[in-house]
């Protein structure tokens, strides 16, 4: 499933995603390897039919894996697609039941759409759920230069009030912004020079390796600049298949950690959509690197 689909259109149904398996959460409880320093979290739009049915359950089960944070949709957001569910639960009821499970949650995705419409109420829902980082989940594609510089000031008006609420305020890049160009640029490119980095940061979506752009090139030539990322892998033989971290895929990892401490990287979150059941020898990969 393309998110950015999501984003754009508000797809409303997706197949169901295979059961994961579960091993005991002693097994994780070594220190974690010498190249991941960061604490290991997951990105719950990859559980979003086993958390729209039970959120209690399915967050416990990733706490087992030896998961630490959970990087959450906002429910208001991405309903009536996902998450649905989790609409009755208040900002505070949420925090309690991640606290519960053992996890952490500090940042959550917001739709370009509810930032846009609805700021004041989703940076009260931000308090309630004791967040840090507020992350627009996309938005920037215009067409051309004029329209996205135009959607650059918006984020960083709402990155400035954000920032003024006490968090830090973050944008979430799909390939689409490698895939578009301008100039014979990468929107990305244009989109980290007109974004204001006193205002928003970047969390990085690993996926764009498929097209040939790697994190660890992003983290080194704009230090500083990135807050998080989302931890994707895939086969060298098929770039669309989605791998177990570590598995001989495309990214090399120690280079990606290395250059994550220059990029300024506060947290890593897995996200394998294709494949939820990768999410438990992804966790175990990343602790022994």
């Amino acid at each position: 499933m393309n998110r950015r689909k999501f984003i754009e259109n508000s797809a409303a149904s997706l197949a169901a995603v295979g059961i994961l398996s579960h091993l005991p959460n002693s097994l994780f409880a070594m220190e974690y390897g010498r190249a991941v320093k960061l604490p290991i979290g997951f990105q719950s739009f990859v559980l979003r039919n086993e958390l729209n049915k039970d959120v209690v359950g399915t967050l416990k089960s990733m706490y087992d894996l030896g998961y630490k944070h959970v990087e959450m949709c906002s429910p208001s957001g991405y309903a009536p697609g996902f998450f649905s569910a989790l609409t009755k639960y208040s900002g505070k009821e949420l925090k309690t039941i991640v606290s519960d499970s053992g996890l952490d949650c500090y940042s959550t995705h917001f739709t370009w759409n509810e930032l846009v419409k609805n700021l004041d109420n989703r940076i009260e829902f931000a308090h309630d759920l004791g967040l840090k980082h507020m992350v627009c989940s996309g938005g920037l594609y215009g067409k051309t230069m004029d329209d996205l510089k135009k959607q650059c000031d918006t984020l960083n008006k709402i990155g400035e009030k954000i920032t003024s609420a006490g968090f830090v305020a973050g944008y979430h890049n799909h390939n689409g912004e490698f895939m578009q160009k301008k100039d014979g640029r990468p929107d990305y490119d244009i989109i980290l020079e007109q974004l204001d980095p006193a205002y928003v940061k970047m969390q990085f979506q690993v996926a764009a390796i498929q097209l040939g752009y790697k994190a660890a090139d992003y983290f080194r030539k704009f230090p500083g600049r990135f807050i998080s990322a989302h931890l994707q892998d895939y086969s060298t033989n098929d770039h669309n298949k989605q791998i177990v971290l570590g598995d001989n895929g495309m990214v090399d990892w120690k280079e990606f950690f290395d250059a994550a401490k220059v990029g300024g990287l506060k947290w890593v979150f897995v996200e394998l959509e294709s494949d939820p059941t990768t999410l438990e020898g992804s966790v175990k990969f990343l602790k022994a690197l």
